[in-house]
């Protein structure tokens, strides 16, 4: 099996092996015609952008005044002003979008085929899984970075196969800028370089390209990461890489901190103490939660979003005689007090972290909502000016030819998330039971990094992470895959070792034996 794993990788390149195999030039053609037919229906039922009111501005807003930062990472906003250099109507920056979202996922599958001996079985399913998945229309037709992230990463994880199996200078090189380019469209990313040490580690290249492999990501993420806080540095007068993660600290300590009892509650440092007193005002005059619905929530982001919540009541009382700072100074300027309240509630309410907030998001990694691709353009009939005046529109208004904004096509996909993240890890349970990496190294390397990504997703996710199914979307596409592939290997193991029974019967039963004891003889 070891050798036939490998056999395609060994005996041509990837080039021959899309273009000049007759079975996957055909299928690429026909993937191709779908992908073109498919996109142009949808069009045609949603002919304007979908938009989420808030970040989806943000995005623009800030590609508009060319911004070096901006509350989300800035990467997004640097693609739509690098576009809009080619074309400006959105038709054609989601069309873009779409297409990017395919092709970096046939990349993705087709380097696995092209390492991996898959049945035409498997292979058939995740192709007609991944053409047509109703999410990635959804995705590519949204003004957000979830779409751009969702094609880096697949690349990226593409290219960290090549790594394992076939490494060279420029594929390493390549895969450091893919890195960089995702490291600056979501925070997510901060784990990927964790990921491409163990590709570097499992791969056969010397220790000196190892080095260099690492070294070369981790200059080029350590330069945007230095950029960026200098920026923060100018603006506020705080060293910070991210004061998203200063307000998601402070947010997600307050959904642990609302279920402490007021006889429960420690004494807080002076400095934290006017902040404190609020939220626990509002605590206090919130526990009717039919009066207060939001408050029923768990592990959500509603305290560090709405204004009428005590972190922006503190942040605006802070700057009520400040006529002169901007809106990115001001909330910029709470990253790091706010980091360290929500460390300090944490460390005093550890166990209440882990039932109000851990548990519940763990609950909704497992199942991700669907959140905001739920409904068309927030459920909205018109878009802000910004956006009208991006994209040309005549006017502020936009359509669409379904009956309402519901977009129900994509409820499945918290239960088959759930499905998948259950399957994969009994099929690693399994596939460990069976000493499964015996049977093909390759196989094993392969999984090995699959199964790390999946474990580090989680945790960070689940500790730190909002989770909902545009964040999660690569990290299901991925998990699909190694889910399809594990039970497709696991079908071969079982051949296998059934061929070997067989075959040993045979050699140690005489033949005349066998006939002798079979029933119908």
């Amino acid at each position: 099996m070891n050798q036939e794993t490998t056999m395609s990788s060994a005996e041509v390149s990837f080039k021959d092996f899309l273009f000049n195999n007759k079975r996957n030039r055909t299928i690429l053609w026909l993937a191709a015609a779908a992908i073109v037919i498919q996109f142009a229906v949808f069009k045609y039922f949603y002919p304007f952008a979908s938009y989420i009111h808030g970040d989806s501005f943000s995005y623009i807003k800030a590609a508009d005044q060319n911004l070096n930062i901006n509350t989300y990472p800035i990467g997004y906003s640097k693609f739509l002003r690098l576009f809009s250099v080619f074309a400006k109507p959105d038709y054609v920056l989601t069309s873009f979008q779409y297409l990017l979202i395919q092709s970096s996922i046939l990349f993705l599958l087709f380097t696995f085929f092209y390492f991996y001996k898959t049945g035409k079985g498997m292979q058939f399913l995740l192709l007609g899984f991944m053409l047509f998945n109703p999410l990635f229309l959804h995705l590519g037709n949204l003004v957000s970075s979830d779409n751009l992230f969702l094609s880096i990463s697949c690349i990226w994880f593409g290219l960290l196969l090549w790594i394992i199996h076939r490494p060279t200078i420029k594929i390493i090189i390549c895969n450091s800028i893919i890195l960089l380019i995702a490291f600056t469209v979501r925070y997510n990313a901060m784990i990927y370089p964790f990921i491409m040490l163990i590709a570097l580690w499992l791969s056969n290249l010397p220790l000196r390209k190892k080095i260099f492999g690492l070294g070369l990501s981790l200059m080029l993420c350590g330069i945007f990461t230095s950029f960026t806080m200098y920026q923060y540095k100018k603006l506020t007068g705080y060293w910070q890489f991210s004061p998203f993660s200063g307000w998601q600290f402070a947010n997600n300590a307050m959904y642990a901190y609302r279920y402490v009892h007021i006889a429960d509650r420690h004494p807080v440092p002076l400095k934290f103490q006017e902040l404190d007193n609020m939220i626990r005002v509002f605590f206090d005059s919130t526990r009717d939660t039919k009066k207060n619905p939001s408050e029923n929530l768990k592990a959500s982001s509603v305290y560090m979003w709405t204004r009428r919540m005590p972190l922006w009541k503190y942040r605006n009382n802070l700057f009520k005689n400040d006529t002169t700072s901007i809106e990115l100074k001001k909330w910029a300027s709470m990253g790091p007090f706010y980091k360290d309240y929500g460390i300090f509630i944490i460390k005093q309410y550890p166990i209440y972290f882990l039932k109000y907030f851990i548990y519940p998001n763990a609950l909704k990694y497992y199942a991700p909502p669907v959140e905001f691709l739920d409904v068309y353009n927030s459920y909205r009939k018109s878009v802000a000016p910004e956006a009208s005046k991006w994209f040309g529109y005549d006017s502020n208004n936009v359509k669409t030819r379904m009956k309402d904004n519901n977009v129900l096509v994509l409820n499945f996909y918290p239960i088959l998330s759930g499905m998948i993240n259950v399957s994969i890890l009994c099929l690693l349970i399994i596939y460990l039971t069976w000493k499964g990496w015996t049977y093909s190294k390759p196989f094993q390397k392969g999984l090995t990094i699959g199964g790390a990504f999946w474990l580090c997703n989680a945790l960070f996710t689940i500790f730190a992470s909002p989770a909902a199914l545009r964040f999660q979307a690569f990290p299901i596409i991925l998990t699909t895959i190694l889910v399809c592939l594990l039970t497709d290997f696991m079908f071969q193991i079982m051949g296998k070792l059934k061929t070997e029974k067989d075959s040993y019967i045979r050699v140690q039963v005489p033949k005349n034996k066998l006939v002798a004891t079979n029933p119908s003889a």
